[in-house]
């Protein structure tokens, strides 16, 4: 099972690996409080697709398909992918994001794009 989770939302036991999806680290929270499993940075957007969308929704269509683009042909994230679809067979798995938009985030397509993948091996 995949699940979103803001960072700044309290760690759970109920979270099972807690993953962090973004390239820079979150303002105001230090290591101990994040509780992390890992910190993904290389699965998040490009710097420059991130500073293109620049968090605002009107641009999340396009940024969304840019995103998987780069999920699809780049080989760091391809790879990330694999591993995060182990350890989703493993157990649960909680993408942590930093974006304050819980509906317009780059979380929320990779979520998107390995549940698809989950699907396809099924």
């Amino acid at each position: 099972m995949i699940v979103l989770k803001r960072i700044y939302e309290p760690a759970s036991e109920d979270d099972g690996k807690r993953i962090l999806v973004d390239r820079i680290w979150p303002r105001g929270i230090s290591k101990d409080t994040a509780q992390l499993d890992l910190w993904m940075k290389e699965i998040a957007p490009s710097t420059e697709l991130r500073k293109e969308f620049n968090h605002k929704p009107e641009r999340f269509k396009e940024f969304k398909k840019q995103y998987i683009k780069e999920l699809k042909e780049d080989e760091e994230k391809k790879a990330a992918i694999e591993e995060l679809l182990r350890m989703n067979e493993e157990g649960k798995v909680t993408l942590l994001f930093g974006a304050k938009d819980e509906v317009h985030n780059q979380a929320v397509v990779l979520k998107e794009v390995l549940e698809q993948e989950v699907e396809k091996s099924t």
